[in-house]
């Protein structure tokens, strides 16, 4: 029993053959996916699956690569897409200094507009955050001493100290396929600590294959081989892992389970 809780099924490599993909997953143990959005006109596609889906969900947000041109989007265009019984998260938004995409300023900007609606929803902020961990912990920091809301880092791949900081804002941490690579050492180490209550797994499908998959586009059936990686490093089994990756999936997304 697992949930991918990060997915792009409307990307190319997977929305080609979307069925045979959620297929292959089910048959792999997979029994729930979230898929995420990163700009505006993807919206009603990705709802729509989840529509046609009983065990697909849809976010509704905007990738920090695409702020710049979305940066007159206000708050009215989330709170409306989130609105829909289908749409259980808000994101995936944050901070990529890495490719600097759109302008920084821009990316913080709109960060704390999709925190305002997530605060205002109840509906998790899926947050994505590369070379940018200071200004992420600051922003998260700053917005949840306004008021509280319910987050997530997905494929958290940011230091030891990173990883306490949001855990300390109440925040969960998603694993990906990154955990299982090879020079990934540290991420692991930080993998094997994070509280169980607070642990998710996803693919990030297309992207970042785990192993033995390295190479291929990615695929949510994929989730089993890094939460068999990731159960190895904790030290349980991998059914244990499943239940308690699913449990935390349904209770940070309630409105799943709704």
């Amino acid at each position: 029993m697992l949930v991918d809780s990060h997915c792009h099924l409307n990307y190319p490599g997977l929305v080609e053959d979307q069925q045979g993909v959620l297929a292959r997953a089910r048959a792999a143990g997979v029994t729930g996916f979230l898929n995420i959005s990163t700009r505006q006109r993807e919206w009603a596609d990705i709802v729509g699956l989840a529509e046609r889906e009983a065990d697909v969900w849809a976010s509704v947000g905007i990738h920090p690569h695409e702020a710049d041109a979305h940066a007159d989007l206000g708050a009215a265009a989330l709170l409306e897409a989130a609105a829909h019984p289908r749409v259980i998260g808000i994101g995936e938004t944050g901070l990529d200094y890495y490719y600097d995409k759109s302008d920084r300023d821009v990316q913080r900007a709109l960060f704390r507009v999709h925190i305002g609606v997530s605060r205002e929803t109840g509906l998790p902020l899926i947050v994505h955050t590369r070379d940018a961990e200071e200004d992420t912990a600051t922003i998260l920091r700053e917005e949840m001493a306004r008021g509280a809301f319910p987050a997530l880092i997905h494929c958290f791949t940011a230091s030891a100290g990173f990883a306490e900081a949001v855990l300390e804002l109440g925040l969960t941490i998603s694993l990906s396929g990154i955990v299982t690579f090879k020079n990934a050492r540290d991420l692991q180490a930080v993998a094997a600590t994070i509280p169980e209550d607070r642990l998710l797994v996803e693919t990030d499908a297309p992207f970042l294959a785990p192993v033995p998959h390295r190479g291929r586009t990615c695929e949510p059936a994929f989730t089993a081989d890094t939460a068999r990686f990731v159960a190895g490093l904790r030290g349980v089994s991998e059914a244990a892992l499943g239940t308690a990756t699913t449990r935390n999936f349904h209770a940070l997304f309630t409105k799943a389970a709704a």
